[in-house]
């Protein structure tokens, strides 16, 4: 990695008086931005990509051990060096504890400025060095690891350590090494959707405490949920959250509650809301859904929204289940909503359980699709777990989550489904009523690759409902996505590198449940 210049944000509020500084910065290679005040700074911080920030920790306003914990929220990797007139010490001691990389002291030397940014270099080399050692040690193990997997909880295993590596592969800039982990995933999921093709119809059939199944979509709330709720807890679905996206929001999280236990689970085919969500609130697979309750159920060629029925689901299940509880439902689609909802629970102090759908993350994910701004923030999974995450930081849902922690609440964190991004173009035919997603496709009459898909011919043996005589579902593998030949090129340039969900992936069927205490 060669050594080159920093981009830097200076925040001071005399930065007018440091015009010399920034110009002998400039002349060494450096590119130099400013800000005046904290508010400022967090709002260039939040929209450029800066290697290194001085900050000065005496200004109006925000203060800067304030702005550094707002900084650190942000982006937690962030080199910060604190600039004060000040030595005292339990200034220091508390920048030092918020992982600033280095301070000086007023009035500073320029060449004092040079020498810092030199020690941050050498300390971002070491940590990349020491990240490729550790994968480089870690990548025969993780191929062989690829070839022997056999059963479910060794393929939720080996994705969570891939998605540990993409994580900690952030905090670098080593796009060979990035490459390399990508070909490992790419290969995973070669390997994962031959063992899905092999072992789901039988998970769905068979399922029983002494099968080899997975928890599921269907199963998730009677063996992860009850088993753990206490009397006041909150259950919250990130709509479309994936394991990496846990990942980089976790340390906000984390600090508030005493402990924390990470599963995974795996949603059902199709990995799409109307019948992952809608099978998780009911606790039970959809084509059971469609016979015990019609009403309750849309099918893909009907018209009108196909998942507003999940507050009388879910109180299906606690009746199947003879529970008596007194829950609120909040469905989370807006800004606006989303602050009345934060502040109505704060005053929910004696409800058994508060059950909160947020639809944030799947609204980045369609956004991405539809929006050229979001493509460029989001254009690729480095870019998209960064855009979650300074979301995340400043989101209503972060308060809701410090609501429950400071009600005393055991707090549950889980999606539906995740997504992955599609690459890879796979031609699809089929008449006016087949199903839309790019994933998965219902119909009567489809004609498809067969090398690409996971067809089923019988939707009962997945348990999935079909308004067809001779209905067929297939689930794209990989990360293909399937496209009509009319205007098929049109839509192979539209689609390719958007965030889609419904097919079969690691990362759109090992999905994240976290329990907060």
């Amino acid at each position: 990695m060669k050594e080159q210049g920093f981009k830097i944000l200076w925040v001071d509020d005399e930065i007018d008086l440091l015009k010399p500084h920034i110009i002998f910065l400039e002349n060494k290679g450096h590119r130099l931005d400013t800000a005046q005040y904290a508010a400022e700074a967090l709002e260039k911080i939040a929209s450029e990509d800066y290697d290194v920030i001085l900050l000065d920790e005496q200004m109006p306003g925000m203060q800067g051990l304030e702005a550094l914990e707002e900084i650190k929220k942000l982006k937690p990797y962030l080199a910060v060096v604190m600039i004060t007139k000040s030595e005292e010490e339990n200034i220091m001691e508390e920048a030092i504890g918020k992982e600033i990389s280095d301070y000086l002291i007023k009035p500073i030397n320029p060449n004092e400025i040079i020498l810092s940014l030199k020690k941050i270099f050498q300390k971002k080399n070491l940590i990349a060095r020491q990240t490729t050692r550790d994968y480089q040690r870690e990548f025969g193990r993780i191929a062989m690891e690829i070839t022997m997997a056999k059963d479910a909880e060794t393929w939720a295993e080996l994705y969570k350590k891939l998605s540990h590596w993409a994580v900690k592969m952030d905090e670098i800039d080593d796009e060979q090494l990035l490459e390399i982990l990508e070909g490992q995933l790419t290969e995973a999921n070669r390997s994962f959707f031959k063992f899905i093709k092999e072992n789901y119809e039988d998970w769905i059939q068979n399922f029983g405490p002494d099968d080899d199944a997975p928890v599921m979509s269907h199963n998730l709330l009677e063996r992860y949920f009850l088993p753990s709720a206490r009397q006041k807890s909150m259950l919250i679905i990130i709509d479309n959250f994936r394991y990496d996206h846990w990942l980089s929001i976790s340390s906000s999280v984390k600090e508030m509650f005493g402990t924390m236990e990470e599963k995974t689970y795996y949603s059902i085919l199709p990995t799409a809301t109307q019948y992952a969500r809608n099978s998780l609130f009911a606790g039970m697979m959809p084509a059971d859904i469609k016979r015990y309750y019609p009403s309750l159920w849309k099918d893909d060629n009907e018209e009108g929204g196909k998942n507003l029925n999940e507050p009388q689901l879910l109180k299906t299940f606690f009746q199947r289940k003879r529970i008596d509880i007194d829950y609120k439902f909040y469905k989370i689609l807006n800004p606006d909503f989303a602050e009345r909802t934060a502040k109505q629970i704060k005053s929910l102090q004696s409800q058994d359980l508060i059950v909160v759908v947020y639809n944030f993350v799947d609204m980045i994910s369609h956004a991405k699709t539809e929006m050229d701004l979001i493509k460029e923030l989001a254009s690729n999974d480095k870019a998209y777990r960064a855009l979650i995450s300074t979301w995340f930081e400043n989101s209503h849902l972060l308060d809701i989550i410090r609501t429950g922690a400071s009600q005393g609440r055991q707090v549950f964190i889980t999606t539906d489904h995740g997504s992955i991004n599609v690459k890879r173009p796979t031609k699809v035919i089929g008449d006016k009523e087949t199903s839309l997603n790019l994933r998965y496709k219902s119909g009567r009459s489809l004609t498809f690759e067969e090398k690409h898909v996971l067809a089923c011919r019988h939707p009962e043996r997945f348990k999935l409902p079909s308004p067809y005589v001779n209905g067929t579902y297939i689930f794209a593998k990989e990360d293909y996505f399937f496209v009509y030949p009319n205007n098929y090129n049109y839509y192979v340039r539209y689609f390719e590198n958007t965030y889609q969900h419904g097919g079969i992936s690691l990362q759109e069927m090992i999905v994240p449940f976290v329990i907060l205490r």
